[in-house]
């Protein structure tokens, strides 16, 4: 054992390495061989070979014997038509949903109706009365008016609000006569 000068302790001796491994400027002096590299790397390309070539002769195998064993086909059943090869006819009989031809003309027709809809007004239901107003006027509809209330819901909230202890204020709910019926030309500002 020997004394650090520092801490006056003594401390163990190192143990004394190896001869062949002596270590100097912190970098090994043995390399490793290529020969080991290469021979793993030839048994990795052997094993993958010997792999593949039981999976392709197990498959042949199977292919064969599920063939072999095959019932035979009535005469009565006529061929079918190979169903991987689509012609334009096959396209217009293809059930539904198919798939789409061209994404990009089709979702711009997809949106360019959506947002007419969004724009115009038009009838829904004529024989009821229901009509489709635009997206923004019927926001500002919604602004001027507020949304709707209906008449239970709001005597179940007054009659709850009437139960609790503590007094809370609400805000009152107006109700507003219906407005006549405007017409398409002065509903949209002409």
């Amino acid at each position: 054992m020997s004394e650090d000068p520092m801490t006056n302790q003594q401390t163990p001796n190192p143990p004394t390495p190896h001869p062949n491994m002596i270590n100097h400027d912190g970098f090994e002096q043995q390399d490793m061989s290529s020969r080991s590299a290469l021979s793993f790397l030839a048994g990795l390309v052997l094993v993958g070979l010997v792999v593949y070539l039981i999976v392709f002769g197990m498959y042949r195998f199977l292919d064969s014997y599920a063939a072999a064993h095959q019932p035979p086909t009535s005469p009565m059943v006529k061929p079918e038509a190979d169903t991987r090869a689509v012609t334009p006819q096959n396209a217009e009989t293809f059930p539904q949903p198919r798939l789409e031809e061209n994404e990009r003309t089709q979702l711009r027709s997809f949106i360019e109706d959506q947002d007419r809809k969004l724009a115009t007004y038009d009838w829904v239901d004529k024989d009821r009365g229901t009509v489709r107003i635009p997206i923004d006027r019927a926001m500002e509809l919604i602004a001027q008016r507020g949304l709707p209330v209906h008449a239970e819901a709001a005597s179940s909230a007054q009659s709850s609000a009437a139960q609790n202890s503590a007094p809370k204020e609400s805000a009152p709910v107006k109700k507003q006569p219906p407005k006549a019926a405007k017409t398409k030309a002065a509903a949209s500002g002409k």
